[in-house]
């Protein structure tokens, strides 16, 4: 490849911020599409308040795409940074607050992209629809009195939190119309950058979108999946099998070429390369997981992985 490869990520929350640092590495050619039902937190508060798209996701992203100068490292922190008060503004985080307000001038791809200037971030953001989303889950054993019985969850924080197995989700409204430049995005990238992050909350929503789906499903560039290096939260337990069959029920259609697993997490699975070859991709073992022993990827050893990958 005689250029810096096109690369766009899809996710949201701290998997995606996680994938953005390290691909940020590799090229400046990057674009991060970010899910948009967050309904928990500041931007549950400011959806509810003022309607519109909810912010936190997408400034998690902006944040990740500062520079690493010292300009770079001041604006994410202030972006990810909240008010302290006994107010009505306690709790909000100052990017959230900013974003809103470009919005209410320009609108949300327009406005993203004002903030991005604004902030020199490598790369652009952009929402995975125009339309605010809701995340409905059906869930076994959330009731206690019907353990065996799957019920209804809706919300992202709720189903995020939600005691249980979660067995699919859908979107409301259903087969929401996809941001246009998000979806240019996919088909014009090289590499198609999949998780890591919350399974049903983050990575899952992007193939429910039905445009965007259909995007990811036929894109030219290569489908690459992220997992998450310890499977909490919505996927306890779950092993990297299990992360892949969840995806092929969402989006029977798509096909992978790569798949990005910590040594750790892939260790113990012997299903895995058997699911990975169903859908068409290649594994890639690497030991991802942050020094310290933490449960996050670590962006430098990721990178190495993705630079490998895409640059050679």
């Amino acid at each position: 490849m005689d250029h810096l490869p096109r690369v766009t990520a899809l996710g949201g929350g701290h998997g995606l911020s996680a994938s953005l640092q390290a691909l940020r590495q590799v090229t400046d050619q990057l674009c991060a599409v970010v899910t948009v039902a967050d309904n928990g937190g500041s931007s549950g508060r400011l959806r509810g308040e003022l309607g519109g798209l909810p912010p936190g996701d997408l400034r998690m992203a902006l944040a990740a795409l500062c520079g690493d100068d010292s300009t770079g490292r001041q604006w994410a922190g202030v972006l990810q940074s909240r008010f302290h008060s006994p107010g009505p503004l306690n709790g909000h985080a100052i990017g959230n607050l900013l974003i809103e307000g470009v919005w209410q001038h320009l609108g949300p791809v327009e406005g993203l992209e004002l903030v991005g200037q604004l902030l020199h971030v490598q790369g652009r953001v952009l929402p995975m629809s125009l339309v605010p989303l809701a995340i409905e889950a059906d869930v076994i054993g959330a009731d206690p009195r019907r353990p065996d019985d799957p019920c209804v969850i809706r919300g992202q924080h709720e189903v995020a939190v939600a005691q249980g197995e979660v067995l699919c989700i859908r979107l409301v409204p259903d087969a929401p119309p996809a941001c246009p430049q998000a979806v240019a995005a996919v088909e014009d990238a090289d590499f198609i950058v999949l998780g890591p992050g919350s399974w049903f909350t983050s990575v899952l929503p992007h193939l429910v979108v039905p445009e965007l789906a259909d995007a990811i499903v036929n894109a030219r560039g290569r489908r690459v999946l992220t997992l998450n290096v310890v499977p909490a939260g919505e996927t306890e337990g779950f092993s990297p099998a299990r992360h892949l069959e969840l995806l092929a029920e969402h989006a029977p259609a798509l096909r992978l070429d790569t798949i990005i697993v910590d040594a750790a997490f892939a260790a113990d699975d012997r299903h895995l390369h058997r699911y990975a070859q169903a859908l068409g991709a290649e594994v890639v073992v690497a030991d991802l997981r942050m020094r310290d022993g933490s449960a996050r990827h670590d962006p430098l050893r990721l990178a190495s992985v993705y630079r490998e990958l895409m640059v050679g």
